[in-house]
């Protein structure tokens, strides 16, 4: 049967916010940290090897566990998931605010790791069945993506404004009241959706899956932080050879963890490719321009923070408002082609920053970067949810956050490494003048190791390594500025390239089998109809429900012709299921 596409009321679009405020959370609680370390550090008196973990451990984990919890939302309940999620995620956060060692902090990290694990891709695969109007999906996720970009930006001026005033425990406890409100709200608000037909839970893909991912992140961030050596090394290889057992193990089973003929739809692959290399160039230069702001220019972490505030707006900006404007009128790979491009002016602006000013060439660089960029992610993030089965719509957001983590770690490792290289090659090996050698060698290996180390060095010798180690860290910025604009512009030619036949509308899925599991409650999902099939109806769809003022069921071949039908919107495109006695038809992946 064909659906309309009913659009959305007050509650969907406030169900949205509520979303929006839960993933603005788990990106701020990426960044929130960092300003808190000195003092969780005078605290706790943690070691060097427990201080990494307390970094490290919430984003390991999260990494790890993106794919299996989509899969397990699509199969217990989305929404379900999501209220397990923020309790969990709360009460983790308490836990943690309140940690009287590092071994206590480092658990609760990791279980608010796993907790963030399961609301990443429930948030947006609730938004893939709470909008079913093309248009309108768009503009949710690119609400969605903002929330996302500013999470992390909010999170570095919140922490420090907190920090100034409040022990470091608050960073985590102001994770509590949106909890709260989310499992007040959740029931009201959103739907309840699963896979009626998905099978059981398969336990060693679900391990295959953390495995391959998690020695993987962690490989790629050792390399960024310490350089090559053999147990980085060995985690990347580890990783690649588990994930090769998970993909092939997916081809056999008749329920898999992630469907890998989703990879056969062009919109699909290409998406995730995207969403790869953006964060890639976005996340791994970023890791620059927080230590420009307060390493080189001497600005306070709050401050800091403040002047990257434009940029969240751009982001915030590119992802709700352009994206879902420009998508509409023109193709797809000319939106994303045209977002990376304006991304690389970015870059190219960063590329002219200096080492003793260029506060405004920051602010701008960076607000055109991130702007650009988001245009992308929200467009990516709207293709793999899009052209995804409506039933698997959880274990495809799943993938995306996992790539988006990926690619974030891949651009802080090798950005990083580059450079690292050129921040020793612009300090000579020989010390200055009044510089002793541990010193230099010390000064040589990072800016703040520099700034660190002068201090027990006479005023004047303290300066001249401070300026050496300022001037050597802005050419390092710029060099990384040159790699992360020609890695846009070569993404811009792969989206220009890839996504070529897509064109301004990309018609959604219809389930392959089973259907929706529809909350006869107040959260009753709008976009779900029971399923009939039992009773000699045509199975149901995912975007066919009894709120749906157009009466959503329109007959195929003889049936009941009195159920009253509204065209779909000119420019999309309805999704067909038909009864097949034979048995069921395979799920296509349809590109406009």
């Amino acid at each position: 049967m064909a659906t309309a596409q009913a659009k959305a009321g007050r509650r969907e679009w406030i169900g949205l916010a509520v979303l929006v405020m839960v993933t603005l959370i788990i990106s701020m609680d990426m960044t929130v940290l960092s300003y808190a370390l000195p003092f969780i550090t005078a605290d706790l008196a943690p070691t060097s090897s427990q201080l990494l973990w307390i970094t490290d451990v919430y984003a390991f984990v999260l990494a790890g566990l993106l794919i299996p919890m989509g899969t397990l939302g699509d199969r217990i309940g989305r929404r379900r998931l999501l209220m397990i999620g923020a309790a969990v995620f709360g009460a983790a956060s308490v836990a943690t605010a309140l940690s009287t060692s590092p071994g206590m902090l480092i658990g609760t990290r990791a279980v608010m790791g796993a907790a963030g694990a399961t609301l990443m891709p429930s948030t947006m695969s609730l938004i893939r069945n709470m909008f079913h109007d093309e248009n309108e999906r768009r503009a949710a996720i690119g609400m969605w993506a903002a929330g996302f970009s500013a999470g992390g930006v909010i999170g570095l001026v919140a922490g420090g404004a907190l920090l100034q005033h409040f022990s470091w425990g608050t960073v985590f406890e102001i994770n509590v009241p949106v909890m709260l409100l989310l499992l007040v709200l959740a029931p009201l608000l959103l739907p309840e959706f699963r896979n009626a037909g998905a099978g059981r839970l398969d336990l060693f893909s679900t391990v295959l899956a953390f495995v391959a991912v998690l020695p993987t992140i962690w490989g790629v961030k050792e390399f960024a932080a310490h350089g090559w050596s053999w147990p980085p090394l060995a985690g990347v290889v580890a990783g690649l050879l588990f994930l090769t057992v998970f993909v092939l193990r997916q081809r056999r089973l008749a329920d898999p963890l992630i469907d890998v003929t989703l990879f056969r739809a062009p919109a699909f692959s290409a998406a995730v490719v995207l969403n790869v290399l953006a964060n890639f160039a976005l996340v791994g230069f970023m890791f620059f321009i927080s230590q420009y702001l307060q390493l080189v220019l001497g600005l306070r972490p709050f401050t800091a923070g403040l002047w990257s505030l434009p940029a969240a707006g751009a982001a915030g900006i590119g992802a709700a408002v352009l994206a879902p404007m420009l998508a509409q009128r023109f193709r797809r790979a000319y939106v994303a082609a045209g977002g990376l491009v304006v991304a690389a002016i970015g870059c190219a602006v960063l590329a002219r920053v200096g080492d003793t000013s260029g506060l405004s060439l920051v602010v701008v660089g960076q607000a055109l970067m991130s702007g650009g960029i988001a245009m992308v992610l929200t467009l990516s993030a709207e293709l793999i949810v899009s052209t995804a089965p409506p039933e698997r719509a959880g274990a495809a957001a799943g993938l995306s956050e996992t790539g988006s983590q990926f690619g974030a770690a891949l651009g802080v490792a090798i950005l990083g490494s580059i450079g690292a290289y050129v921040y020793r090659q612009q300090l000579t090996d020989a010390a200055p003048a009044g510089v002793p050698a541990d010193t230099w060698s010390t000064a040589r290996e990072t800016l703040g190791g520099a700034v660190e180390a002068s201090r027990s060095l006479p005023t004047a010798v303290a300066d001249t390594v401070v300026t050496l180690a300022r001037a050597a860290f802005a050419d390092e910025m710029r060099t990384a500025a040159v790699a992360s604009g020609v890695i846009l512009l070569v993404t811009a030619v792969l989206a220009a390239v890839l996504l070529r036949g897509v064109g301004a509308s990309v018609p959604s899925q219809a389930p392959a089998t089973g259907g929706s599991d529809p909350d006869p409650g107040a959260g009753a999902d709008p976009g779900a109809t029971p399923d009939l099939a039992g009773a000699g109806a045509a199975p149901a769809t995912a975007d066919a429900g009894p709120d749906d003022p157009a009466g959503v069921a329109r007959a195929a071949d003889g049936v009941d012709a009195r159920i009253p039908v509204s065209p779909a919107p000119a420019g999309t495109a309805s999704v067909a299921a038909v009864d097949e006695p034979t048995g069921p038809t395979p799920a296509a992946h349809p590109v406009a």
